[in-house]
């Protein structure tokens, strides 16, 4: 792209790009509230599992809704429309088409992830110019394949296994409805009714977002728009690079790993460069493709923990814009867990990326030390049950993720209880929705006091939850992290890791991170995710702060002891003297 903006937007008054450049982006917030209320399956009416936005006739991003997850802002909007141009060509896709695809070839991610995408050329007309795309992603809750939910098994070894491929394939053509492709998408899912609702909101919200377009293209003509849209990308890439100017140039390193699969530790080795503006990420040192569904493809996995990475640090509260992006390279060769081959299994493609992001941004740190931050949690954290209701027969899945603690920073302690870094601000389904539809009691969701690690600045708490289960089913788990604990920085301590233990009623305890197992009724779940990493020497914390952590519950007393130096008496009341006395010896061993 050029440093300079677009003829026609050089000749449009500022005020008026400004004015239009908000009147585009609130739309995608709109649809997004329109898919919230209009969907029905629960992970997309509360757990909010989707994207929307709109994109430009290249498939270059334009603007998507706040409530987007992070892992859909390294584009998988803008990747399948460009499959669809790849596949089509520009010519052929006309006002009132609409193409469904979730190619793992192309975006990489497990199957359920669906883009839904409509034209929009100018007037409404199927010879009119074409000014973009308007696109929705929707997880979608089944897709077929060897467990319900699709992407919730733990044991297959290629993409077959996991769901049906749509390979940009026509919904509409040309506005007329193909009730075949219905009929098709309902066949190949266990839960038919909720699939078709949800994909109804997705093509109602998809065809809005459109018209809202069109009539913003009537109002202020094609020329302003295209001049709107040339300067949002150039003002979010002119951010970047003012962030990239004070960043320390050269090479910086960091690696972590993952735990793998049957106990084979994955390496993540990631080197960034800062050099002459721009911001490379080389993701040559991961490990390789495995075995199970952990993987990723490449715009599914490399690109988009890169650009993760690159958003949180360069231009985190403005909008997404692939402007944002355009100063950023990402090298990463064929065959690795985030640049898997097309046959691969993807099922928890995403379950990696955020350790994949979480060692980028300790990389990218040691070039912005103002920004940089200890390891949060770092997985998704998936648990599903899934199995028959006992009153009726019929499949159930309920699919959940962990909230945890994120790490702490030079200036703030960690924030808690978030989702990873590649999920945003996700909620919770409610639990009285979850109760109410599963063979489950959730009997408490809590934090875990000393969790959090310990530092100067502390590391976000974990969370703990408790299951009792009413009658017989499954649970399929995929975490990560229980090896490789959420890093302190400059002298913090590592966040606790999660886990999950499977209590019998006899009280046989069966702990586990990965796999698949039989529960039956009576059965507890204690399902416990990870605290954030310190920052900073833990006994260079503020006296005052450790007295209100141990009141509030978040460290104990034995841990302000032992790691912060802070010493109470048995009525909660500080010991001065041996306060002092303990911190000194604390400094000392440094």
């Amino acid at each position: 792209m050029s440093d300079a903006l677009p003829a026609a937007a050089t000749a449009a008054d500022p005020i008026d790009i400004e004015i239009l450049r908000h009147e585009i982006l609130s739309i995608p917030n709109q649809i997004e509230r329109n898919i919230e209320r209009s969907a029905f399956s629960p992970l997309v009416q509360e757990y909010k599992d989707y994207s929307v936005g709109l994109v430009d006739p290249d498939g270059a991003l334009v603007a998507q809704s706040r409530g987007s997850l992070p892992i859909f802002v390294a584009n998988a909007l803008g990747t399948g429309v460009r499959e669809a141009l790849d596949t089509f060509g520009a010519d052929q896709l006309r006002h009132g088409d609409a193409i469904l695809t979730n190619s793992p070839a192309t975006l990489g991610q497990h199957l359920n992830n669906v883009v839904l995408l409509t034209p929009i050329r100018e007037a409404g007309d199927a010879g009119g110019a074409l000014v973009g795309f308007f696109a929705v992603l929707v997880h979608w809750i089944d897709i077929g394949g060897s467990a319900p939910g699709s992407s919730t098994g733990t044991d297959t070894t290629d993409v077959w296994q996991e769901g049906l491929q749509l390979p940009c394939v026509r919904l509409l053509d040309g506005g007329r409805r193909i009730d075949d492709m219905f009929r098709l998408c309902a066949a190949n899912s266990r839960f038919p009714r909720l699939l078709l609702g949800d994909l109804e909101a997705q093509l109602a919200g998809c065809l809005l977002g459109r018209d809202l377009m069109l009539d913003i293209l009537a109002r202020r003509g094609a020329d302003l728009v295209r001049a709107t849209l040339g300067a949002m990308r150039l003002q979010a890439r002119e951010a970047a690079a003012a962030v990239l100017a004070t960043a320390r140039p050269g090479l910086h390193v960091a690696e972590s790993f993952l735990d793998g699969e049957k106990g084979v530790r994955v390496p993540i080795r990631v080197a960034v460069r800062v050099e002459g503006g721009r911001l490379k990420i080389d993701l040559s040192g991961l490990g390789p493709q495995m075995a199970g569904p952990s993987n990723a493809g490449r715009n599914g996995g490399a690109v988009a923990a890169a650009r993760i990475a690159a958003k949180y640090i360069l231009s985190p509260l403005e909008p997404v814009n692939q402007g944002d992006f355009d100063l950023l390279d990402v090298e990463a060769p064929d065959g690795t867990f985030l640049t898997a081959s097309a046959d691969a299994p993807i099922g928890g493609s995403g379950n990696t990326i955020p350790t994949a992001v979480d060692t980028i941004l300790k990389a990218l740190g040691q070039a912005l030390p103002s920004q940089e931050a200890a390891a949060h949690h770092g997985t998704y954290g998936v648990h599903t049950i899934f199995g028959r209701l006992p009153a009726t027969g019929e499949l159930f899945a309920n699919l959940d993720t962990v909230t945890g603690g994120w790490g702490a920073t030079a200036e703030d302690d960690g924030a808690f209880p978030l989702r990873s870094n590649a999920h945003g601000d996700v909620p919770d389904i409610p639990v009285e929705m979850q109760e109410a539809l599963y063979p489950f009691m959730l009997l408490s969701k809590a934090l875990r006091p000393d969790s959090g690690g310990a530092g100067r600045r502390r590391g976000g708490l974990g969370t703990l939850k408790e299951y009792r289960i009413t009658a017989p089913c499954r649970i399929s788990l995929k975490f990560e992290r229980s090896q490789c604990p959420p890093w302190g920085l400059n002298g913090g301590h590592a966040g606790q890791t999660g886990f999950v233990d499977m209590i019998r009623p006899d009280g046989e305890t069966v702990r586990a991170w990965k796999g698949t197992f039989a529960l039956g009724a009576g059965d507890r779940l204690l399902i416990a995710s990870a605290g954030g990493g310190g920052y900073g020497l833990p006994h260079e914390r503020e006296i005052e702060r450790v007295l209100a952590d141990v009141e509030a519950g978040y460290v104990t007393a034995q841990e302000a002891a032992l790691l912060y130096g802070v010493v109470l008496r048995a009525d909660a009341s500080l010991d001065a003297e041996e306060t002092r006395m303990r911190r000194a010896q604390l400094a000392a061993s440094q």
